[in-house]
C-alpha cells in the first residue's frame, strides 16, 4: 500500500519512524456529466471572474475572504513559518481508556507501519504496551495543512490511527429528539428486546452494498446493449404505526422465519415469555349506539317465532273437539241400544198375552 504521510510517532523521548497508509478505500461508483445532445464530457474550468479568463493551477493561491468580501492572501511561506510541532509528529498527549471516546469524534483510519529496520523495536513495545493496558493513546498530528487530533489502537498486529474531531466540532443535539413525553410500556420493551435476540449478531464481513452491485450490473448490462428490466419494488417502508405492539410482533415473527426457525407459539413452542404479551385493544365504557342496534337485531334474529304454540292449540283444540264427537256418538249409540232392547221385551209379552187369551 502506498504510504500518504512520512513522519514519526513520539512516545515520550522515544521516537518511532512510521509511514501513514490509509487503512479504508471507497467503493461507490462515480459518474462523470456529460451533455446529453452529443454524450461530450462536461468539464470546470477554473475562471477569473475579474477578467473572465482561464487560468493554470500555478496561478492560484490561497487567500482568507473576511466578512466585508476582503480576500486577505495567505502563501505558503506564512504557514510554514507558523509554530506547528506536530508537522512531521504524532505527538501522543495521554492514554485513557477507549470508552471515553466519544463515537461521534471518529473521523478517516490509517495504518501506521514501521519505516525501516530501526523502527521495529520501539514500534513493537508501543503496540504491546497498549495491548497490555486496555488504553487507546491520544495523539495531536498535522496532515494537509492543519492540525488533527487522532486515537491510537491495535488492531491484529498493527497500530491503526483513527482521525478525531475536536470537541468543538461536535454539535449539540438540540431539538433533535421527540418533543414531548413519549411513554413507553414494558410490554413493548419485552417485545423489542426479543426481537434483538431474534436478530441476534451478524458476521461483519457477510455484509455487502446490494444498491452498487445493481449500479454495476446495470451498467455491464447497457454496455453489452441488453435491455435492462426494473427491479421488482419490495414493499414501502415508512408508513405509520398503528400498533406498535403488533408490528414488533410481526417483526419478531419475520426474523424467525428469515432465520429458518419455527414460529413462536407454534405447536405449543416459542418463548414463554412472548405467549402472555398480547395486543391491547381500547375499550369504552358504554357500548356505542350502532353496537347496541347490532345487538338488538340479532336477538329479534335469535328468538324464535311463536308459529309451533298456534300449531299445538289448534291441534289441541281439535283434539278436544274430536273427543267431545266420540263421546256424543257413543251415548247416542248406547241410547239406540236401550231403546231397541225394551222394545223387544214388549213385543214378547203381547204374544204371551195373546197365547193366553186364545187358551
Amino acid at each position: 500500500m502506498r504510504s500518504i504521510w512520512n513522519g514519526a510517532i513520539s512516545f515520550g523521548l522515544v521516537s518511532i519512524p512510521i509511514k501513514l497508509v490509509n487503512a479504508t478505500e471507497n467503493h461507490s461508483i462515480h459518474f462523470r456529466q456529460v451533455h446529453l445532445a452529443d454524450g461530450g464530457r462536461i468539464r470546470y474550468r477554473k475562471v477569473c471572474e475579474l477578467d473572465e479568463e482561464e487560468v493554470s493551477g500555478g496561478e492560484i493561491g490561497k487567500a482568507y475572504e473576511d466578512a466585508d468580501g476582503t480576500m486577505i492572501p495567505i502563501t505558503d511561506e506564512d504557514l510554514a513559518q507558523l509554530p506547528l510541532p506536530t508537522a512531521k509528529t504524532i505527538e501522543i498527549v495521554a492514554f485513557v481508556p477507549a470508552d471515553q471516546i466519544d463515537p461521534l469524534q471518529m473521523d478517516a483510519a490509517y495504518y501506521l507501519s514501521a519505516n525501516g529496520v530501526p523502527a521495529a523495536k520501539p514500534y513493537t513495545l508501543l503496540r504491546e504496551a497498549l495491548k497490555r493496558s486496555n488504553k487507546v493513546a491520544v495523539a495531536k498530528y498535522a496532515l494537509r495543512g492543519r492540525e488533527r487530533l487522532g486515537m491510537l489502537r491495535v488492531v491484529d498486529d498493527v497500530i491503526a490511527m483513527h482521525g478525531l474531531l475536536w470537541p468543538d466540532e461536535i454539535r449539540a443535539p438540540e431539538g433533535v429528539a421527540p418533543e414531548g413525553d413519549v411513554t413507553v410500556r414494558d410490554a413493548e420493551l419485552d417485545l423489542a428486546d426479543a426481537l434483538m435476540d431474534t436478530l441476534g449478531e451478524v458476521d461483519m464481513d457477510s455484509l455487502h452494498d446490494d444498491y452498487r452491485e445493481a449500479v454495476e450490473e446495470l451498467i455491464a448490462a447497457k454496455a453489452s446493449g441488453e435491455t435492462v428490466r426494473p427491479a421488482e419494488s419490495g414493499e414501502a417502508g415508512g408508513g405509520k404505526v398503528i400498533d406498535l405492539i403488533a408490528a414488533l410482533e410481526n417483526s419478531v415473527q419475520a426474523a424467525k422465519k428469515s432465520r429458518g426457525e419455527e414460529e413462536a407459539g407454534a405447536e405449543g413452542e416459542g418463548d414463554g415469555e412472548m405467549a402472555d404479551v398480547h395486543p391491547i385493544k381500547k375499550t369504552s365504557g358504554k357500548p356505542s349506539t350502532r353496537s347496541r342496534k347490532k345487538s338488538t337485531a340479532a336477538a329479534k334474529k335469535s328468538t324464535p317465532k311463536p308459529t309451533g304454540a298456534k300449531k299445538s292449540t289448534s291441534t289441541t283444540k281439535k283434539a278436544t273437539g274430536s273427543r267431545s264427537t266420540v263421546k256424543k256418538t257413543a251415548t247416542k249409540t248406547a241410547a239406540k241400544k236401550q231403546t231397541s232392547s225394551s222394545g223387544g221385551s214388549g213385543t214378547k209379552k203381547t204374544a204371551s198375552s195373546r197365547k193366553r187369551t186364545s187358551a
